[in-house]
């Protein structure tokens, strides 16, 4: 791992607030700088992105978004390729939130004069439906991503300074903001350079730290691009108790990835008879593993990729 990959992982896990991003793209884009690179910061309304690299002549985009979210009671559990089980939980999710509105307007129903019950009743189940949803989008900052997006960022950072000046014009490096509000640093990026959005393959790292099982979840456009798909098992290859795979038949992974028609999402996962592949701890304070393995993979996965570019 570089020095510069400790350094963020040691001291730089909280990227939430406003001052704590501005604090790391303004170091992110020194050491980009000294390493031989011209880092911009493409601001929008919704986002500020970290642009290594020119997007319309690169011939692939390596992403992964840098902010980190709210930490919170119960991990994101996310079953890419178990469906049922990943709705499930979701609305387990949920569930408690709606008891929680159900009692408080049964209580004001209960106790409150009518005239006051038929307007606070509905006030209330607002107001706790909106600090619920405060709290996930705004709440306290996790102070542990290692996996969440910690080891997406470092997966760039280790390619970045690891590939060969004379092929760098062959990609573009992006760190995307705002994914944790709803992918709006990538749905930018994507609004601003529409032929990279229709065009060009995006790999998009992810939650990759933490799972011995590397999957590429690759939208439909790829899974029709034998090309790609072909480069993308022989780029990225099992190493050190660790398999990969590229899935051709059902999956899903909820991250930047969907903002273009040629993205390919990555991430690293566990398995359970009946439950499959999964990832936990993600959102929560148990989110402090990182295994410097995946990472040393998948960089040189993508060292592969980007020299077969040509």
């Amino acid at each position: 791992m570089t020095e510069q990959s400790r350094k963020i992982l040691g001291e730089m896990q909280v990227r939430k607030s406003r001052k704590q991003k501005a604090a790391f793209r303004a170091w992110l884009c020194g050491e980009l700088e000294a390493a031989g690179y011209e880092p911009k910061v493409e601001q929008s309304f919704a986002a500020r992105n970290v642009v290594v690299g020119a997007p319309e002549r690169a011939k692939a985009l390596f992403t992964a978004h840098y902010d980190t979210q709210a930490v919170l009671p119960i991990p994101n559990f996310i079953t890419p390729r178990n469906l049922l089980f990943y709705v499930l939980y979701q609305l387990l999710i949920v569930i408690p939130l709606f008891i929680t509105v159900g009692v408080a307007a049964g209580l004001i129903f209960a106790f409150a004069p009518e005239a006051v019950a038929w307007w606070l009743g509905p006030l209330a189940s607002i107001a706790i439906c909106g600090f619920f949803m405060w709290w996930v989008i705004d709440g306290p900052a996790n102070r542990h991503t290692a996996n969440d997006n910690t080891s997406g960022v470092l997966t760039l950072m280790e390619t970045a300074l690891a590939l060969p000046p004379d092929q760098r014009g062959r990609v573009c490096f992006v760190f995307f903001d705002n994914e944790e509000k709803g992918m709006l640093g990538s749905a930018a990026f994507a609004k601003k350079h529409k032929e990279v959005k229709k065009n060009t393959p995006v790999i998009n790292f992810d939650c990759v730290g933490d799972g011995d099982s590397i999957q590429f979840f690759p939208r439909r456009r790829v899974k029709k691009d034998a090309a790609m798909m072909e480069r993308l098992e022989a780029s990225f290859l099992p190493a050190q108790g660790k398999d990969v795979q590229v899935v051709r038949g059902f999956g899903f992974y909820p991250s930047d990835n969907a903002s273009f028609k040629k993205g390919a999402g990555v991430c690293a996962l566990k398995h359970k008879p009946v439950v499959g592949y999964y990832m936990d701890r993600i959102h929560t304070s148990k989110d402090t593993v990182l295994d410097e393995g995946n990472l040393n993979l998948l960089r040189d996965g993508a060292l592969r990729y980007i020299a077969g570019l040509g």
